[in-house]
């Protein structure tokens, strides 16, 4: 058991090794740099080392809660989680908390390759994915014959943009902090203007992104995109990409130009961009959005539950989870219900200003 800062280049080369043999994509959230950034902002981040003859042969990155309760590394803004492991290792997940001291296990946004952990899933989500694997020639196209209006629609308000606030520009990695703090900004506005929690008023997110922003890893990058206009940003995403996966993460835009949709702009050239870059994928996470839906090619699982010992640390875990977990189910499930909820939101956040 080591706190990720703990890891040796020997086992952070056999994690990136037990990565690059997987038939998952090579999402950046599950690589050693992620653990490792978590783990300087989250002083109980641990990670458990598996041994099979002398040799690392698994790892299961997670935080420890009050009384052994675990989480998977980073919950709460992490979109890809789970265990690293060997192909064919044969580890019991039961003991291998018990081996760690945790009591439970929770997970938001498992990978849908996980069999050590999908057995204890209680519900699966999509995780709605853009693929450019052929280039963005064909995603245009594919998107064209899909939703003309929509493809049509954008760009024109992309030329709009340019005739009516200045030169359109896009920076697929940029480097200016200033951009990064607007983009928090915004997204911190959006937040609490759609009656959602405010995950940068939590200092430990906002130094993690810092970190991360300065991140350089072949599998494991922080990159802020960003949409100018006449000089000036008018939207910005700050994600993870590896050589093939691009992590989408935290996207936003101003909203005095909302008219020329400029976020769904912006996520064309991320696109564009990323395929140019050699990347195949962009994974724009769980969570049901209009934008997704439009800009979406397909749909990857991932999975929400817990594994739980036998113990008065399992009855914690239920006592403070499950009912909340089961009522948010029920109401996403039901989309008058959720559409509602929304609206709800909305208006509380109103009151609130």
């Amino acid at each position: 058991m080591l706190r990720p800062q703990e890891l040796d280049e020997g086992e952070r080369r056999h994690w990136r090794e037990l990565r690059a043999k997987s038939s998952a994509p090579r999402n950046p959230f599950m690589e050693p740099e992620f653990t490792a950034a978590v783990g300087l902002v989250r002083p109980r981040a641990r990670v458990a080392v598996v041994y099979e003859g002398g040799e690392a042969a698994g790892f299961l990155p997670h935080e420890r809660g009050p009384f052994g309760q675990g989480r998977a590394i980073g919950l709460g803004v992490s979109d890809c989680q789970g265990a690293v492991l060997r192909q064919g290792l044969r580890v019991d997940c039961r003991e291998l908390l018990r081996a760690c001291a945790l009591s439970s296990f929770v997970f938001d946004n498992l990978q849908a390759e996980q069999g050590l952990l999908v057995p204890y899933a209680a519900e699966a989500h999509p995780a709605y994915v853009i693929d450019v694997v052929r280039g963005y020639g064909a995603y245009e196209c594919g998107l064209r014959a899909r939703s003309p209006k929509f493809l049509k629609g954008t760009l024109a308000k992309e030329r709009r943009l340019g005739r009516q606030v200045g030169e359109v520009r896009f920076v697929f990695d940029e480097r200016d902090p200033a951009a990064l703090r607007t983009l928090m900004a915004w997204k911190s506005a959006q937040y609490r203007r759609t009656g959602r929690r405010d995950r940068f008023a939590r200092e430990w997110i906002t130094r993690l992104v810092g970190g991360l922003a300065g991140t350089r890893a072949a599998q494991c990058s922080g990159t802020l995109s960003v949409l100018y206009a006449g000089g000036r940003p008018v939207a910005a995403h700050f994600g993870l990409r590896s050589a093939s996966v691009l992590a989408c993460w935290f996207p936003a835009y101003d909203p005095r130009f909302a008219k020329y949709s400029p976020g769904l702009v912006l996520h064309l050239r991320m696109a564009e961009a990323a395929a140019a870059h050699g990347i195949g994928l962009l994974d724009l996470g769980r969570g049901r959005a209009e934008y997704k839906d439009a800009l979406k090619t397909g749909e990857l699982p991932v999975y929400e539950g817990a594994v739980t010992r036998r113990g008065a640390g399992a009855a914690l875990h239920w006592l403070a989870r499950e009912p909340a977990r089961r009522a948010q189910g029920f109401v996403r499930s039901r989309p008058r219900l959720a559409s509602l909820a929304a609206r709800s939101l909305k208006s509380a956040a109103r009151l609130r200003r």
